[in-house]
């Protein structure tokens, strides 16, 4: 759960203070990953993890006081994990400090494991992260969730912070999901994996500040593999509305002598 360097390439580090989604994805990566190396049915966690029970709308998540063993049935230590209860939603409180304790700036993806806005994360830990973050400006913090109205709820009701280092990504696969765009915030689009043709910008509208693109990976990835014309006009209207570009590697050898990765100016933590 410490800030890790990344191998997602729009990035630097990424950093889990929050894990776990119940959104299901049928090509999720992070569940797949938890899946391989969460507890096994015969390992139980020990009391680093806490259930939450006093909160009626928020079943089955848990806070996790320290980096969690795994033992036997029989109580006998078997591993460590940063997972304890697998894909369940999970606040990792120990890891809030990270930070602050970095100083070299970092681009950093939060809870690259997980959904921080899903509408099964309370309030409190979404604040939580958020003042972590505001104790360490010398970072840039990019979110992503698949429920940007969430971003919405906590801006009108003053939750959400208005900061040039904290960039808040809304995932759209195509071009009919939702995304926040809200005057005075910095937002992205992640466009991945892109499953159709994405025109929203044809229209002229203003609606991100960096928008991300790549294909589908793992065991789909040739089913749903995008077609080049897709990115090539998503290319070409981006740079008509002036907006960065990122192509991600998945991307390089069907786009050729065409593929960009363009960042915005305030994002080149490339360390």
């Amino acid at each position: 759960m410490n800030i890790h360097k990344s191998k997602i390439d729009w990035c630097t580090h990424t950093w889990n203070p929050v894990t776990g989604c119940r959104h299901d994805c049928e090509y999720c990566y992070a569940r797949r990953f938890i899946d391989r190396f969460g507890p096994k049915p015969d390992e139980w966690p020990d009391d680093a993890v806490e259930a939450i029970r006093d909160a009626t709308d928020y079943m089955d998540i848990y806070v996790s006081g320290r980096p969690a063993r795994l033992n036997n049935p029989d109580g006998s230590y078997k591993r460590s994990t940063g997972y304890p209860r697998g894909f369940a939603p999970t606040l990792h409180a120990y890891t809030l400090d990270y930070p602050e304790k970095r100083l070299t700036p970092a681009d950093i993806f939060v809870t690259s494991m997980g959904d921080l806005f899903g509408e099964w994360v309370p309030d409190e830990w979404i604040e939580r992260v958020f003042t972590a973050c505001e104790k360490a400006p010398q970072h840039t913090y990019m979110f992503l969730t698949k429920n940007p109205t969430r971003y919405g709820q906590l801006h009108y009701a003053g939750k959400l912070p208005q900061r040039p280092n904290m960039w808040y990504g809304s995932t759209a696969a195509t071009e009919e999901r939702p995304i926040f765009r809200l005057e005075g915030y910095k937002t992205f689009i992640s466009i991945e994996p892109i499953l159709g043709p994405f025109s929203a910008l044809e229209e002229g509208r203003d609606i991100a500040d960096l928008i991300i693109v790549g294909a589908m990976t793992g065991p789909t990835a040739k089913r749903d593999a995008p077609r080049r014309e897709w990115i090539t006009a998503l290319k070409e209207t981006c740079e008509r509305q002036h907006i960065p570009l990122f192509m991600k590697g998945s991307l390089e050898k069907l786009m050729g002598s065409d593929f960009i990765q363009q960042y915005p100016a305030e994002m080149k933590a490339r360390v």
